[in-house]
């Protein structure tokens, strides 16, 4: 952006430029210099530092008995959360059970799978994950649609 002069600079005998300190916004007079004229805006917005406008922000409105993002947000974070357990049975092969651990799972590694196996085979349970409880109960749902044996438990009660 140009140095800005301040104050009033004469464009032509019709024309007066007045630049406004504390903004980018110019105005220019048409008509013989009187306050009678047309007012023209002409907005400096340009790259770089500053000179932009600012968007408008958007408010959320909500109508009764819905909850806004910000509120569904707010409520899993502090929602308690839940254990997705696995528990030990004599019907899938090991092998089966890590496949279906790592498809339900996302994100889980093959070496947390087997070890989340292993644990279940020899205690005869083991955690799954920890998250909130619809995410909890979805993941159970699934281990269970895929032949395993699962159960969900708050992640306060009972152990660390």
């Amino acid at each position: 952006m140009e140095t800005a002069i301040w104050g009033r600079v004469s464009l032509s005998p019709n024309h007066i430029f007045n630049n406004k300190p504390g903004g980018d916004t110019y105005s220019i007079y048409k008509g013989n210099c009187t306050n009678r004229g047309i007012l023209m805006t002409v907005s400096a917005a340009g790259p770089g530092k500053g000179g932009g406008l600012l968007e408008r922000p958007t408010i959320e409105k909500t109508t009764p008995g819905r909850e806004s993002e910000f509120d569904l947000r707010k409520s899993r974070k502090t929602a308690p959360p839940y254990r997705v357990l696995l528990h030990n049975d004599n019907f899938n092969k090991r092998e089966y059970v890590v496949q279906v651990l790592m498809k339900v799972i996302l994100g889980m590694t093959l070496d947390i799978a087997v070890n989340i196996m292993q644990e279940a085979h020899i205690n005869g349970m083991a955690v799954v994950i920890i998250c909130a409880q619809a995410d909890a109960e979805d993941h159970c749902t699934q281990l269970r649609g895929n032949g395993l044996l699962s159960s969900i438990e708050p992640a306060s009660s009972g152990g660390c």
